[in-house]
């Protein structure tokens, strides 16, 4: 396991163990990790100790929730739901507060993305369901251990609420971790150790260390350097490839433009507001509202409902992706027609220009370089630091 995520770990079980015991909330994007984290928590905890439920795939109407996760528990069944739909949810929530694991112990849920049940509040009597979640949960002696990655509506929901509950955000990946997760090389094919610490920090400075898009670039240069073949070291011509319109880290950007652009409100109107951004970053409410050409008062109405997904933030009055990866994403791939080979390495070399962390010596010298390895070696020598992410 990779030592950040090795810490996490530990962080919320010492929260878990605690007396009383607290109920972490880990916040972090798509494909930040906290799934893979849950399910090796239940790992660890014990699977007849332990219950993971996917609320993003199971909240439905609130009587087939119920069922699912009853038919679904190690724990013993607690009393049937009483009818209707207000009844449904008030078993669920009688089930989680009250269910006990072997020997009396207190149980422990593990309830990833539990924004989700916020779907139940469209049926009749179930106007507060977060709210009564919440409530419910910190007053129980069971475990709980929640996560979302909607970090502006998670905290917002949790402000004035128990003080049970504490607030992890997900940590992005270190260059340490990446250098882990790349391996050694071959001996035939073995660079410096200051080049495989350049590999690792560039990934870092490229992504933020978003586990998504870092560990996409990282198996890419790895499967390359298994081949044999030239450029196991290259992260920009790597992410170019991955950028691509079926790469891993388009496929990434787009599944998580689209689901937050679906949970939000205007959706037309947001998505010209993320054209507008991603050609230019850092424009004030007024700029953007005269680019969109509506009031500035309904503009910051959109404005508020992308920060409400994450999709935007706004510093000292100024608007910006929360992503950086995103942007270049909605400027490959938001227009009109798919982007050609040449449109996608010049978008990441432009990018990886104010991004890549500068080498404190050259490097040793390599065969004559492919056309975007040399963009990328150029880029390289001319940007300014290594990005440090608390």
């Amino acid at each position: 396991m990779i030592t950040s995520r090795a810490a996490l770990i530990r962080r919320i079980v010492s929260a878990l163990d605690a007396s009383p015991s607290r109920i972490p909330v880990l916040l972090g994007g798509c494909g930040s990790g906290r799934t893979t984290v849950l399910q090796q928590l239940r790992d660890r905890i014990g699977r007849h100790a332990a219950q993971y439920v996917d609320v993003d795939r199971t909240a439905t109407t609130p009587e087939r929730f119920f069922r699912s996760m009853m038919n679904g528990s190690p724990f013993p069944p607690g009393e049937p739901a009483p009818p209707g739909t207000r009844g449904a949810f008030d078993g669920t929530l009688a089930f989680l507060t009250q269910a006990r694991a072997g020997g009396s112990e207190p149980a422990t849920f593990l309830l990833d993305e539990f924004l989700e049940l916020r779907t139940f509040e469209s049926f009749p009597g179930l106007r507060r369901v977060l709210h009564d979640l919440v409530d419910g949960l910190a007053s129980s002696p069971n475990r709980f251990v929640l996560s979302s990655r909607y970090t502006a509506r998670a905290l917002r929901l949790l402000r004035d609420r128990s003080s049970r509950f504490e607030v992890i955000h997900v940590p992005a990946l270190t260059a340490e971790d990446l250098r882990d997760m790349l391996g050694q090389p071959p001996d035939r094919m073995a660079g410096s150790d200051e080049e495989h610490d350049y590999t690792a920090r560039a990934i870092q400075a490229l992504t933020d260390g978003r586990p998504a898009y870092a560990g996409a670039i990282a198996d890419d240069l790895v499967a390359t350097r298994d081949r044999g073949v030239a450029g196991g070291s290259d992260a920009v011509s790597a992410l170019v490839g991955l950028l691509a319109p079926r790469g891993a880290v388009a496929r990434q950007c787009c599944f998580s433009y689209e689901l937050r652009l679906h949970r939000a409100r205007g959706y037309g109107a947001l998505k010209a507001i993320l054209d507008i951004l991603a050609e230019d970053e850092g424009l004030t409410l007024t700029e953007i509202s005269q680019r969109l050409q509506r009031t500035p008062g309904s503009t910051k109405d959109y404005l508020s409902w992308l920060e409400d997904v994450d999709l935007v933030m706004s510093r000292q009055k100024r608007y910006s992706y929360s992503d950086p990866m995103m942007r270049v994403w909605v400027r490959l791939h938001c227009r009109p027609v798919p982007p050609s080979e040449d449109d996608i390495a010049r978008e990441v070399h432009r990018y990886a220009l104010t991004r890549l962390p500068q080498r404190l010596e050259p490097p040793a010298p390599q065969p004559t370089p492919e056309p975007a390895m040399a963009l990328a070696a150029a880029g390289a020598a001319r940007s300014g630091g290594i990005i440090e992410i608390d």
